[in-house]
């Protein structure tokens, strides 16, 4: 897509991931939670439970682009429930009030559990106004996944249109591609399924439109990625569970891009379950985009965190954890 400016940097703050790590070591370019609470108090704090963020199985996002003096922030994502997502950003400090879009990457309640309650802290801290919130119309379909014996184990749904619009959304409800915060983030459409080997989300399905029955929804249609194109370094990805598969991804983010070397990747890769059997494929093809980071978490499980650190070493894998800070920045 035309028109996606290059910025400065690109700060990007875990506010909810299944893991929480604060005792290994990062590279110099990411913040710990502990770090950060130590930076924040000038080393007055008492470290104890009631201070740290919790972990939660899902995935949240504060993403803050800066070019020049000016700096566009974007939620992508907001975790599976409102306690979570709510205490974390409380005990991270985090003002929600400069957030000016809310992604939602796809339709999973693990990704838009907490979305109505991340409005109301928002609109709490913006004076009231709306928010633009980034949605694709097959999100909000009744989903389950398929047991053995043929039941369905049904899916939270995620709020709707006119319950967003309650709660102070302004709904962009499409499947194209989007550029946002002033044209310094891209928002992807669909995404193509060009690899092979990865299939989706196996065993999962969807209501039928006339509530009459089920059939199968393996590809997620709805998942789509963000991107921001960091100068002298290139394309930071974020794609929230790679349902497309990672590997898919990675292609179209290459393809809407041509001239863009690709930076970073940060997210989960849903390697887990049934795809498990497509790590050494994927370890693989990755391999081909020669990444400089992988920041990999939430749904990537520790198979493929083990096959990942094993081809790319501590150079290149960094694993998401809440509260992590990470700086992708011009120069450094």
């Amino acid at each position: 897509m035309d028109g996606l400016e290059a910025v400065d940097s690109v700060e990007v703050l875990i506010l909810v991931d299944n893991a929480t790590d604060n005792l290994s070591t990062v590279p110099s370019f990411v913040e710990t939670e502990f770090a950060a609470l130590e930076r924040r108090r000038r080393g007055t704090w008492v470290m104890g439970g009631k201070c740290i963020c919790c972990a939660a199985h899902g995935l949240a996002c504060l993403i803050s682009v800066r070019k020049g003096s000016n700096t566009r922030t974007i939620l992508f994502d907001t975790g599976p429930e409102d306690g979570t997502f709510e205490q974390n950003v409380s005990r991270l400090g985090v003002d929600l009030g400069p957030v000016e879009a809310i992604v939602l990457s796809h339709g999973h309640w693990d990704h838009a559990g907490a979305v109505l309650r991340a409005l109301q802290l928002i609109r709490d801290r913006n004076g009231g106004q709306l928010v633009p919130c980034y949605l694709h119309p097959d999100m909000f379909r009744t989903r389950a996944i398929k047991r053995q014996d043929g039941s369905m184990k049904l899916m939270e749904a995620v709020p709707g249109i006119d319950e967003l619009t309650s709660y102070g959304a302004s709904a962009i409800n499409t499947a194209e591609p989007q550029l946002l915060a002033g044209g310094t983030a891209y928002l992807s459409g669909e995404i193509p399924r060009v690899t092979a080997f990865e299939r989706g989300f196996p065993g999962q399905c969807r209501l039928i439109l006339d509530g009459m029955g089920w059939e199968p929804d393996e590809l997620i249609i709805d998942e789509r990625f963000v991107a921001v194109n960091v100068k002298e370094k290139g394309l930071v990805v974020f794609t929230a569970c790679s349902h497309a598969g990672v590997i898919n991804v990675l292609t179209h983010a290459k393809s809407s891009f041509p001239d863009l070397p690709l930076h970073a990747l940060l997210g989960g890769l849903h390697l887990v379950g049934q795809n498990g059997r497509i790590i050494p494929e994927t370890v693989k093809a990755m391999e081909a985009f020669d990444l400089d980071i992988i920041a990999a978490g939430h749904c990537t499980g520790w198979r493929a965190m083990t096959a990942l650190a094993n081809s790319f070493g501590n150079g290149k894998l960094v694993p998401l954890s809440v509260g992590k800070r990470f700086l992708f920045s011009a120069g450094a």
